[in-house]
């Protein structure tokens, strides 16, 4: 069968929920130094580790080598492989004749991927992880190179590469074939290698924004996303309109954030019955920043408002 792998359950680390609801329970006791200490990194606002498993795409061997070559910029930049080792130049297809994925790609094309019209499971798994600019590069480099040794050497074939061409740094990794798990782990690296981050879901961070498509997300930094471009027209098309409608999914997101300030509130009074009185207040404090509940047409029309209140700018005096 196709090589897979699987990764453990854990509870989550700031688990507000239990928090929130009390009584008898493992959450409702001590705090362990380990969610003491992520809880100050997320009232402290340290940087949050991104993990992204990029779009599955077309998914042949034509595909994977592909995708190699690129993120490798087609031999300009060296990929580092498990051990170390330097692939230089166009080395998409002789990797993955190494990794055997063509005795993959044949397998899970026959009776394998057939049964109930299944769609075939993955040849490659492809990564990103990245973290907000002016972070070390080599340290981003450094934390991947860290975390995959620990978490799949040996038991999965992978290759990496670091790109330095956004403000952000980030490392793509290509691995023969959840989220939150390497997350932590990508983030707990990066510490121990002196770089402040972190990894907490967003609502417990308070944020509503939707998490963007890795395509929509990068033609919005460059200012051409089609997606976006639509949906502000149609949030403009609402202001000119005055046919403002309440979207159904803000009911939702308001009750997600009321858990999440329950179960804060529990935590700050967890930690005064522990004596850690100063982190309690920095709870507390956060609490009361957290951003207001929005939707992203909410966030979409007030920016139009904003520019439309913004005084235009005078012509430059004749002389």
């Amino acid at each position: 069968m196709a090589n897979t792998f699987r990764l453990p359950k854990a509870e989550p680390l700031l688990n507000l929920a239990s928090y929130a609801r009390g009584g008898p329970s493992e959450t409702s006791g001590r705090l362990t130094p380990a969610q003491v200490e992520h809880i100050r990194r997320t009232v402290q606002r340290v940087p949050e580790a991104v993990v992204k498993v990029l779009p599955r795409g077309s998914n042949d061997l034509n595909a994977a080598s592909n995708h190699l070559d690129y993120i490798g910029r087609y031999g300009e930049l060296d990929l580092e492989g498990e051990d170390g080792e330097r692939l230089q130049g166009l080395i998409g297809k002789a990797l993955l004749e190494d990794w055997d994925l063509d005795i993959d790609d044949l397998r899970r094309q026959t009776t394998l991927t057939s049964a109930n019209g299944r769609k075939p499971p993955k040849l490659i798994h492809k990564l990103m992880f990245s973290m907000p600019p002016r972070t070390p590069p080599e340290k981003v480099r450094e934390a991947v190179r860290n975390f995959a040794r620990e978490e799949w050497w040996g038991q999965h074939r992978y290759a990496f590469v670091l790109h330095t061409d956004e403000p952000h740094p980030h490392v793509h990794l290509v691995m023969k074939a959840t989220l939150r798990h390497w997350r932590s782990e990508f983030a707990h690296h990066l510490r121990q290698l002196g770089v402040a981050a972190n990894a907490t879901e967003r609502a417990v961070r308070g944020e509503t924004r939707e998490a963007k498509k890795d395509g929509i997300y990068r033609a919005s930094l460059r200012g051409d996303s089609t997606h976006m471009r639509a949906q502000a027209e149609a949030v403009a098309d609402e202001l000119l309109r005055g046919n403002i409608r309440v979207e159904a999914g803000k009911r939702k997101l308001v009750e997600t954030r009321r858990a999440v300030e329950d179960g804060w509130r529990s935590v700050a009074d967890l930690l005064v019955s522990d004596g850690r009185h100063e982190l309690a207040e920095g709870v507390r404090g956060f609490v009361e920043r957290l951003p207001s509940v929005q939707t992203e047409r909410e966030r979409l029309r007030d920016q139009l408002r904003d520019r439309v209140r913004q005084p235009s700018r005078a012509p430059p005096a004749s002389r």
